[in-house]
């Protein structure tokens, strides 16, 4: 048996890198993940690399990768999350600790959708996004929901005949992928990658993936929020572009292309934004530092006070 492995002293918060100026994301596959003192070793049959863990925002474990527990032991005290995804980072599977050590943006997402004009507010802006200039402020959601839909069957129209591309409706099978057109099948692989992709961002601020604004009752609702800001862009075009090319495998270009695109498009930096937007809107990203490693305890009277301290008073001190 070998020897164990010493244990490491945490890395002090005050030299961990800020979170606005991390790395968004790394992705690994097939190799293998250890730790050199405060930093990462990614081995493959090639090379060893080291990689400075407190710089990174995300790590993103694709196929064949073996992580040893020492390694996610440095990611945890250094603030980083662990997402284990499929290939090239386009399915979301589970995950390590949050990025976040803060719980402000989960309790601002919490607070913000369980009460209804503050949750009707956050739908407003997510419909904002979508039309740019224009004053919806006196829109019911039913209205939203229809200018929405004609707005997504505009583009579907523009972009098949754009790419020549044979479009009647959106028609797709859950339980049966293959029933559906080459156009259908590259839209639903297209946006199944940018739901995964949505999720690793909302899981590495800490937010609640299920508390969604206009979306509610899934465990995914908050994603499909999001994901949605970003579809007409992103995923639409890309699957009719593809399709229209004729791959031997459309669902295997499409991965790739959506993989692609969101690196160079800087989507998930652009996502991380856009939620904290949503959610504290009020506070710029050097004043939202989710890596504050902060206690308190809560009080109904005098708000928040310092955890740590015993407040027995008189001859209940001990």
């Amino acid at each position: 048996m070998s020897a164990p492995t010493p244990s490491k002293r945490p890395v002090a918060l005050p030299a961990l890198t800020r979170v606005s100026d991390r790395i968004s994301f790394l992705y690994l596959e097939r190799c293998t993940v250890h730790r050199d003192q405060n930093a990462l070793t990614v081995t493959d049959r090639e090379s060893v690399v080291h990689v400075p863990a407190a710089a990174i925002g995300t790590l993103l474990f694709g196929p064949g990768t073996r992580v040893t527990h020492q390694a996610m032991s440095l990611l945890a005290d250094s603030g980083a999350t662990a997402v284990w995804v499929g290939e090239n980072g386009v399915r979301y599977y589970a995950h390590g600790r949050s990025l976040a050590r803060s719980s402000r943006m989960l309790e601002a997402q919490a607070r913000l959708v369980s009460n209804q004009q503050l949750r009707l507010g956050v739908a407003r802006e997510m419909y904002e996004l979508r039309f740019p200039g224009e004053d919806i402020s006196r829109s019911t959601m039913q209205q939203l929901r229809g200018r929405e839909g004609a707005r997504i069957r505009r583009i579907y129209r523009e972009q098949s005949e754009k790419w020549n591309v044979p479009w009647t409706r959106r028609d797709y099978r859950p339980d049966d992928f293959d029933a559906s057109d080459d156009i259908n099948k590259a839209l639903s692989a297209a946006h199944v990658c940018l739901y995964g992709i949505i999720h690793t961002v909302i899981v590495s601020l800490g937010c609640s993936p299920g508390l969604g604004f206009v979306h509610t009752g899934h465990d995914k609702s908050f994603v499909y929020d999001i994901a949605d800001l970003y579809k007409a862009q992103l995923t639409i075009p890309i699957a009719f572009q593809v399709t229209a090319s004729q791959p031997a495998d459309v669902t295997a270009g499409v991965r790739h292309a959506v993989r692609d695109a969101v690196f160079s498009s800087g989507l998930m930096g652009k996502c991380a934004q856009d939620i904290q937007q949503l959610l504290l809107p009020d506070e710029v990203p050097e004043d939202t530092e989710l890596n504050n490693d902060v206690v308190n305890i809560w009080d109904y009277a005098a708000g928040l006070l310092p955890s740590g301290n015993n407040y027995a008073t008189g001859g209940d001190a001990s």
